[in-house]
């Protein structure tokens, strides 16, 4: 019989399984592909880096201190107004790994009774419980991690199995 998680271990469990899906993906990234995307308005790989770990940054404040800084420009200004220049890929693969080990961190410190809890901000139009912030982390990693696969998969390299085979 599986016992049953609480809703913060269902979280934290899958969030440390997605960042370890990832990493793989992580390390066919080289530094000449910083530059490149598939069309001229797509993010480049760099962006694309540097837009998962801001956002996950921005949208865990949310979750866990209500601080709604993050979305006051994204969402009237759009992506570009919060993602800055891409520097470096270890710069940029170094704030992956701090920003995925914060996020496990401040949600372990969680009081479970929090994931319940509402984050409003009425001007942005933006009503939420904090365990959908939360696991909206999880779905926009996935995405992206499948969106660089497809990247790399352009750029010629070949891309881990998601899935092992039996």
């Amino acid at each position: 019989m599986i016992a049953a998680m609480d809703i913060k271990e269902l979280f934290l469990e899958q969030k440390q399984a997605v960042g370890e899906r990832l990493r793989p993906v992580l390390a066919l990234i080289r530094p000449e592909h910083l530059a490149w995307r598939p069309e001229k308005d797509a993010l480049s790989v760099g962006e694309m880096l540097r837009h998962i770990w801001t956002s996950e940054e921005g949208v865990r404040r949310v979750a866990l201190e209500g601080n709604f800084a993050y979305f006051e420009t994204r969402i009237p200004q759009g992506l570009r107004a919060v993602l800055g220049a891409p520097a470096t890929l270890e710069h940029e693969l170094s704030n992956l790994e701090r920003v995925h080990a914060e996020t496990l961190a401040g949600v372990a410190a969680l009081p479970l009774a929090c994931f319940s809890e509402e984050r409003v901000h009425a001007a942005l139009g933006y009503r939420r419980k904090t365990y959908d912030i939360l696991f909206g982390i999880v779905g926009h990693e996935i995405h992206h991690r499948a969106q660089l696969m497809t990247y790399l998969r352009m750029l010629g390299s070949l891309v881990p199995e998601m899935i092992t085979r039996r």
